[in-house]
């Protein structure tokens, strides 16, 4: 992908910003993420933590449905989704109650990369139309659910919601 490991310095990289912007784009995010000791990849959370909480007053993930799934090389767990769904509702971001562990994933692929028949395949598919069913409906109300009554009220008192520099520099002022 070619995606730096996160660096603030690097904000303007190409990679960063073309993940933001498919971010920005996107109704939702399907996140997958192999099990490695237990937990997410470094890889997979390098991904995340390039995608801010807040751009400014924006917070560009808040809103958008998300969908979990694992693989695993070896019994079926559930660590990686528990965590993915963490840092889902961290990034405010809603996320589908149906979700899919596969155990020994490669066992469960052909040569070309698909997913054989079976019924962790099943699963995967059941999952991928709830989300995208989830997402419809979610569609119609994401405005709704990020209207924040401490922001209706900041915008009332300063004119514009601040960024966290901004508040930070007016409480060391004050």
């Amino acid at each position: 992908m070619g995606l730096p490991v996160r660096d603030p310095a690097l904000e303007e990289h190409p990679k960063v910003k073309e993940l933001r912007a498919l971010s920005s784009w996107s109704e939702g995010h399907v996140w997958v993420s192999p099990e490695m000791h237990g937990a997410i990849t470094g890889t997979f959370k390098n991904q995340i933590d390039w995608l801010p909480l807040n751009t400014g007053s924006v917070r560009p993930t808040q809103g958008r449905t998300c969908v979990v799934l694992q693989v695993n090389g070896g019994s079926q767990s559930f660590n990686v989704v528990n965590e993915l769904r963490r840092l889902a509702r961290w990034m405010r971001m809603p996320c589908c109650t149906n979700q899919s562990s596969v155990a020994k994933a490669w066992q469960e692929f052909d040569d070309d990369g698909r997913m054989k028949e079976s019924d962790f395949r099943d699963r995967v598919v059941d999952v991928i139309e709830e989300y995208y069913k989830f997402t419809l409906i979610m569609r119609e109300h994401a405005d709704f659910l990020v209207d924040r009554f401490s922001e209706r009220k900041e915008i009332a008192q300063k004119g514009k919601l601040l960024t966290q520099a901004q508040k930070e520099a007016a409480k060391a002022n004050s």
